[in-house]
């Protein structure tokens, strides 16, 4: 007999609060400016360490 398996129960999506205060109008420019650039870091940060496992080269 073959089994089924539950799948663990669905969480709504949460939104990161370093991009809320990127894009909420509600934070000053400066605040925003600053969130955006760690975003940035954040990207390079996954995109070079997920690059540092594939085999076709990366960076």
């Amino acid at each position: 007999m073959t089994q089924i398996q539950q799948s663990a129960p669905q969480r709504p999506a949460q939104v990161p609060v370093l991009w809320t205060a990127a894009h909420g109008p509600h934070h000053p420019a400066a605040v925003r400016l600053f969130a955006r650039c760690l975003l940035r870091v954040r990207a390079f940060a996954r995109e070079l360490a997920l690059a540092d496992h594939a085999g076709s080269g990366g960076y």
